[in-house]
């Protein structure tokens, strides 16, 4: 078989650092078995955020409507508001996967060792995407963003980084 030849040599992705964001969670709230999964709301109650260009805090009030599917995979659903230093604000939405292989399962349900537990041993990936009106963040209205979570003490934590 032979290549389409319509297939273009492009440059390859690379990304740079936009910020570091460690998100507080309130108690999660079990909608509970819907036809897709089990929905659980794990609701936003505060965090912070820094990066080279821009720092900040997580606004009270978002959340993440997460799945938890059949085969033990997480479908992320996420919305979060973040004002930044001067008093901007920006939304912040992203889906992703979190995906723990069964041997590790038990041991993330354990809330003593979930958190010890390194995060290259699971897939937490995101696709972070922004929207603002403050003209000096405008920028963010058009990067695409990728994200590796973990989990810390009280929430999760992600490094977000610019697709350039």
């Amino acid at each position: 078989m032979t290549a389409d030849p319509r297939i273009k040599a492009v440059a390859a992705i690379s990304t740079t650092p936009l910020f570091d964001i460690v998100v507080d969670l309130n108690p999660r709230l079990n909608i509970g078995d819907g036809p897709l999964g089990r929905r659980i709301l794990f609701g936003a109650a505060g965090g912070t955020f820094e990066g080279p260009k821009l720092r900040g805090e997580v606004v009270p009030g978002g959340g993440d409507w997460a799945l938890f599917r059949a085969d033990g995979a997480m479908s992320l659903d996420v919305r979060l508001t973040l004002r930044t230093h001067d008093d901007a604000l920006v939304q912040m939405t992203y889906g992703g996967r979190w995906i723990t292989p069964p041997e590790l399962r038990e041991e993330m349900t354990d809330p003593a060792k979930r958190y010890q537990v390194d995060p290259s041993r699971y897939y937490f990936r995101t696709n972070p995407l922004f929207e603002t009106g403050a003209a000096q963040y405008a920028w963010m209205n058009d990067i695409v963003c990728v994200g590796s979570g973990y989990l810390v003490e009280g929430g999760v934590a992600y490094s977000i980084s610019q697709i350039v």
